[in-house]
């Protein structure tokens, strides 16, 4: 079977021979008979106004100096954007909020036994990397919005940080109260292993890159390859975001100059104990200093070293202090005004602010942004106008907490409930593949695009090739019953997180990657250099990107109808409705086996059958819950999306077309439909989440969480809790379900 489909991916891959383009072909989604060919001349049009060479003139100016918050370069490069936007024919205007913005003033780690050593904590200047010497720009490795501290303590290894690790330690009868842990990134977002750490009673947190995730058991590192040198570091925000994004002192509110601001000690946000990365080449003698068991099999990482768990004999003293400080964070936002319906926006945004100088990360997803707006204001200026009004934004401050897409979210709430159609959004961008997440009711919408565009590298569509690859990983479910794609659903992580999960905003992120190699993530070597040597030298798919989003755009802001589906959206979430019943099952079954072990006596674990661990405490039953709300619900849902898409197929097969009014209604029913997804409680203990059906995972982080209020609260055993988030989701599906009702009345015909 795995000859069989590597052989039909390279089939797929190949047999178009490359340089090539792919050919569009095919109807479009809401724009029936000959408007379909003009909107593909019109997008040829439109990537003709795209050169390669602006992408890199930009990137070349814009990651020429460090650009973080409140840098004098962060304000430099806004007003750059905007002045690009305003040459184009935007309407711009930079709006301006005043965040909270913590940079160190004192970071010192030494481990005081049983010898001593002083962490470098410092990133070494490379003659190969010519901004890696900006030393008085840049910041210093650290993470913002850990608290001030300074501690001494035992050091334990806790592997990734997450709970899961925490529960392993304690099978083993490893206590980390009053001790330091030193976690390795990767398996959950930062901000999740301070935040564990301290629930278990630690009193500081070192994060370091080992080298089997990020350094050179991935390859060659830089400077000559691209993965993370030893003494690399990542920096990165440690805000429990899962809470709430944005300006830790003004939840829910914009971050205006006369806003009302929290107290520095009542941030919710900020961690309750100090919290450090460091590269491996400060982590390894720390972890060699280490001894008490063997770590597991699973947690030895990449240096040359046995790993042990402790709790010491190595003890570290590690002291922070920061300057809170209030500073400028710079939002560009250009209109482009809709020429029949300019009160329904179609948003499109990038962030411009980095940690250091960020050719990758955002640079190179922001460049391909700016390009799409430079080709479209092309288009305007032959005469054209879309029929929506499109917005493009640039955020500042999402390094830090997604906090400019927040704050001008929050600030303008009303308004983008009201018009905000759709967002895309953009981030880092590389070789390779086309990765699609967003909001299901867009998977077919978002699918048609990918067949229309061109894979540079192999001449046929970004759809096919990523199918190829996913054939060829083995994965032969990758395509829905459709025929698409399934997307990734989304948790947080950039700046759809507002419009999505705050707004309820049908969202997209897209981004090109698989074949660049990493190591530069969030260090002074997210440089130009390093970015036009391994990441996409060519700009390529600079243009791939702008070639997907753009196309996106135009369509959602053209379209005589908005391109809903629903039919992916009920299949989705009947998928998740399995997921979380099995999930209880599960639970069931691994209670009562639990259970059963401590009746006789006796207890192993089950990913481990050979080792035998201190008993824990019995857990409770899972007790009977009762789906059938949800079940019944989704009946519904399933007969409300065909009934809808088959009223859909016949109006576009018919002669007939609805008036402007009409479909003026029906669009803002088909936007409105992710608003019925929200509930105005939010989620239980983090009101700022409505979205009920994609969040953020309360201990994952970035990761997803799908039908959040139901999932989470089987897996903290909060029973009753459980039976009040299912009927809250059944609820949720039924409104959805009748605005989906509502929209399909008008696309049928009347009778007679």
């Amino acid at each position: 079977m795995r000859v069989t489909t590597v052989a039909l991916a390279a089939v797929l891959v190949l047999g178009m021979p490359t340089g090539q383009p792919h050919a569009a072909e095919g109807p479009i989604t809401g724009f029936p008979g000959a408007q379909t060919e003009a909107q593909r001349e019109l997008e040829a049009r439109f990537d003709a106004g795209l050169d390669a060479e602006d992408l890199r003139s930009w990137m070349q100016h814009l990651s020429s100096r460090p650009h973080h918050v409140g840098s004098p370069f962060g304000r430099e490069v806004a007003e750059f954007i905007a002045e690009r936007f305003r040459e184009w024919g935007y309407d711009t205007e930079v709006e301006t909020y005043q965040v909270l913005f913590p940079t160190p003033r004192i970071r010192r780690l030494e481990m005081v036994a049983p010898t001593r050593f002083t962490a470098a904590l410092e990133e070494p200047v490379l003659t190969e990397d010519r901004t890696s010497d900006q030393k008085d720009e840049q910041l210093p490795t650290y993470n913002a919005y850990s608290i001030d501290g300074d501690v001494t303590g035992e050091l334990v290894y806790v592997n990734y940080g997450v709970p899961a690790d925490y529960e392993e330690l304690e099978r083993r009868g490893i206590d980390v109260t009053g001790k330091v842990v030193i976690a390795r990134y990767g398996g959950s977002w930062r901000g999740i292993k301070p935040k564990v750490a301290a629930e278990h009673g630690a009193i500081g947190c070192l994060i370091y890159s080992d080298p089997r995730d990020d350094g050179y058991a991935q390859g060659d590192v830089y400077p000559d390859g691209p993965y993370r040198m030893a003494d690399g570091a990542q920096r990165g925000s440690v805000a429990d975001m899962p809470l709430f994004p944005g300006d830790p002192l003004t939840p829910n509110v914009g971050a205006t100059e006369d806003a009302e601001r929290l107290d520095l000690d009542d941030a919710p946000t900020l961690t309750k104990i100090p919290v450090l990365p460091i590269s491996y080449a400060d982590a390894q003698p720390l972890l060699a200093a280490l001894a008490g068991p063997l770590a597991p099999a699973g947690w030895r990482g990449g240096l040359p070293q046995t790993y042990h768990l402790g709790p010491g004999p190595a003890r570290v003293h590690l002291e922070l202090v920061f300057n809170w400080d209030i500073e400028p964070a710079y939002n560009v936002i250009a209109r482009l005004e809709g020429r029949e319906r300019a009160d329904q926006w179609v948003l499109r945004g990038n962030h411009h602010d980095a940690w250091v100088n960020g050719a990758a990360d955002p640079i190179s997803g922001l460049v391909a942004m700016m390009a799409e707006a430079k080709a479209i204001g092309g288009l305007a200026r032959t005469g054209w106008q879309p029929r929506r009004t499109i917005v493009f934004t640039a955020w500042d401050a999402e390094e830090p907490g997604l906090i400019g897409s927040t704050e001008w979210g929050e600030h303008h709430a009303d308004e983008l409930r009201e018009r905000a159609v759709a967002y895309i959004n953009t981030d880092g961008n590389g070789r390779g593949f086309l990765n699609m997440s967003g909001s299901h009711t867009l998977e077919r919408f978002i699918n048609e695009v990918a067949r229309d565009v061109t894979d540079p590298e192999t001449g046929v569509s970004v759809f096919d090739r990523r199918h190829a690859r996913r054939l060829a990983g083995g994965d032969t479910e990758d395509l829905a019953a459709t025929g698409d794609h399934r997307i990734n659903a989304l948790g947080s992580g950039s700046d759809y997180t507002p419009f999505l999960q705050h707004l309820g905003i049908a969202s997209l992120n897209l981004g090109y990657g698989g074949e660049s190699g990493g190591g530069s993530y969030h260090s002074i070597f997210d440089s130009f250099d390093h970015y036009t040597r391994f990441i996409d030298p060519t700009f390529a798919y600079g243009i791939a990107l702008a070639q997907t989003a753009g196309r996106a755009v135009l369509r959602l802001a053209d379209a005589e109808l908005l391109p809903w589906d629903f039919t992916a959206f009920e299949a989705t979430v009947s998928r998740y409705a399995d997921e979380v019943m099995t999930l209880t099952d599960d639970m069931r079954d691994e209670t009562a086996r639990q259970n059963r072990l401590l009746r006789d006596g006796r207890f192993t674990h089950a990913a481990d059958p050979t080792e035998t661990y201190a008993p824990p405490d019995p857990e409770d039953p899972v007790p009977h819950l009762n789906f059938a709300p949800v079940r019944n619900a989704l009946v519904g849902l399933a007969e409300s999306a065909r009934a809808h898409d088959v009223a859909r197929r016949a109006l576009v097969a018919g002669s007939d077309r609805l008036s402007t009014d009409q479909a003026r209604a029906v669009d803002e029913i088909l936007f409105r439909t992710e608003r019925s997804m929200t509930h105005p409680e939010g989620l239980p203990g983090r009101p700022w989440f409505v979205h009920q059906i994609y969040a953020p995972g309360f201990y994952t982080g970035y990761g997803v969480k799908t039908l959040p209020g139901v999932r989470e609260a089987i897996e903290e055993r909060a029973w009753d809790e459980v039976q009040r988030q299912i009927s809250r989701l059944a609820e949720t599906i039924r409104q959805v379900a009748t605005d989906i009702d509502r929209a399909t009345q008008f696309l049928e015909p009347a009778g007679p």
